[in-house]
């Protein structure tokens, strides 16, 4: 099933994937959904196309090096379904000097009301302030204050509130009334990885160069699969930088660009930065800076509310305008289009409205999937993508966009099927609540079940924070192991510019 799962998300994005060898099945998180299948899937989708570049790269001569065979035998490709399964649970088993991390501000979480549940996602001291305005209660207000507001209220009515105030809110829905919904019949219609060409015109002062890949490498050396690919990430929390982080751990130069005022996760700041670089980037007053480094880039991956960097300029016609040829990958909670297509929302608002929730409490109160599952899968779907749009650029030319969102993926995994009931602990409460010694979630420390054993797929590393214990990338090229080469930087350590000098 995993296999023929790889074949068709390449067909989808219109690469012929090689073959990829899949070791172990389902389940191995508790769950009846098939987390492990579709998290082989991904990790195997973007292992595989990899893959595929770097041969047809030229592989182990060097990128781009005359010596290039683009008839080079494929390397084998394998992806193991619990060491997938680990890597969607990467933040839980992270840990810092031994310390794990707290995921859940206090006010998170769900909520009874009159006529079911909500979910609050209050992370962001802004969208903190948002739930507190909507349901008309004081800045200081607690988790008992919430709650008492949220009984005397219906779901859709706070949900409404809330998402007027600018703020994150999902009212539980059961898998039915999302077929339903409109937002969902407008996600159908569109593939999990959207891949389309990008047909703009130049604009006046705008360079078209060759688009081909650099050669970092010269004659007679190793190069890792996406070396001399550069990756522009703007994106947080989980989904995004999944993307930037697995391309990373392939080779690519990734540049994190964030800002000193915008709100970040911290411990999953650090997390999801290995193999990056960091800089900062105010684009109020230095949207310029942004300009010059797309001119050079190969792909951009953001995670923005759908239409908030076009309206600054850097939509993807804008992006292929500055720099013809480019990949632009974008991430979003329910898409692009539809009533919902400009609403803000994270994984677990998603497995709320979408039925996922609904269904691990068998309707009588929200159970989410043991991980972020859909953050998870996205990313890894995401930064394939952005190889799938190198690979149809390297043979049509032209510029590339990627659109995917969490509902959509949240839309494939229920098309999965589920796991034997009997086979599957559904309690809702395994490693992705708990992690290995426990996280709070929702003011509450949930003590779950253990996980699979990942004592195997751990590594450590010293870092500018500490020892870090992490999970090691998934997937397997043979010849070409990923790996990070440097630890997580400190946010806007490094000057907004490439590190490599080339192109």
């Amino acid at each position: 099933m995993t296999e023929a799962l790889i074949k068709r998300l390449g067909e989808e994005a219109g690469v012929g994937l090689p073959d990829v060898r899949v070791t172990g099945a389902d389940p191995v998180l508790p769950s009846v959904f098939r987390i492990g299948t579709a998290a082989a899937a991904c990790v195997g989708a973007v292992t595989a196309a990899a893959a595929l570049y770097w041969t047809r790269q030229g592989g182990q001569v060097g990128a781009g090096h005359p010596q290039a065979d683009p008839d080079a035998a494929m390397p084998e490709v394998s992806v193991d379904v619990r060491h997938a399964a680990a890597a969607f649970l990467s933040e839980r088993y992270f840990r810092i000097d031994g310390e794990g991390m707290g995921l859940w501000a206090p006010l998170s979480g769900d909520y009874r009301t009159s006529d079911g549940w909500i979910k609050l996602h209050c992370n962001f001291d802004h969208h903190r302030d948002a739930v507190l305005r909507a349901l008309r209660l004081p800045a200081d207000a607690g988790r008992a204050g919430v709650s008492s507001a949220c009984e005397s209220r219906t779901s859709a009515e706070i949900e409404d509130a809330v998402t007027r105030e600018g703020g994150c809110a999902a009212a539980m829905r059961s898998r039915a009334e999302w077929l339903d919904h409109p937002q969902a019949q407008e996600i159908s219609r569109t593939p999990v990885v959207a891949l389309s060409r990008l047909d703009v015109a130049l604009r006046p002062g705008s360079a078209a160069r060759n688009p081909l890949r650099r050669d970092p490498t010269g004659p007679g050396r190793v190069g890792r699969p996406l070396e001399g690919v550069r990756v522009l990430d703007l994106t947080r929390v989980i989904a995004g930088p999944v993307a930037g982080r697995i391309l990373a751990a392939h080779g690519a130069e990734v540049l994190r660009v964030g800002a000193a005022h915008v709100p970040e996760v911290p411990g999953l700041v650090v997390e999801t930065a290995f193999g990056k670089r960091s800089c900062h980037i105010d684009l109020r007053t230095e949207a310029e800076t942004l300009r010059e480094l797309v001119r050079r880039a190969d792909v951009v991956v953001q995670g923005y509310r759908p239409g908030a960097l076009a309206d600054r300029g850097f939509g993807p016609e804008d992006l292929a305008g500055l720099r013809p040829g480019i990949v632009s990958v974008e991430i979003s909670a329910y898409g692009s289009r539809g009533p919902w297509g400009r609403r803000r929302g994270f994984d677990s608002l998603v497995q709320m409205v979408c039925g996922i929730a609904h269904e691990g409490g068998d309707g009588t109160r929200p159970r989410p999937l043991p991980c972020q599952a859909l953050d998870h899968a996205t990313g890894y779907l995401a930064a394939f993508g952005a190889v799938a749009g190198l690979l149809r650029r390297a043979d049509e030319g032209g510029s590339w966009q990627v659109e995917l969102s969490l509902a959509r993926t949240a839309r494939w995994f229920d098309d999965l099927g589920r796991v034997d009931p009997e086979r599957a602990t559904s309690d809702g409460t395994g490693p992705g609540e708990s992690g290995p010694s426990g996280i709070e979630r929702g003011g509450q420390v949930l003590d779950g079940e253990p996980g699979p054993s990942v004592d195997d797929l751990m590594a450590s590393m010293d870092s500018p924070f500490g020892t870090l214990t992490y999970v090691r990338p998934p997937g397997r090229i043979e010849g070409a192991e990923p790996y990070w080469a440097t630890p997580p930087p400190r946010q806007g350590e490094h000057p907004a510019g490439w590190a490599t000098t080339t192109g």
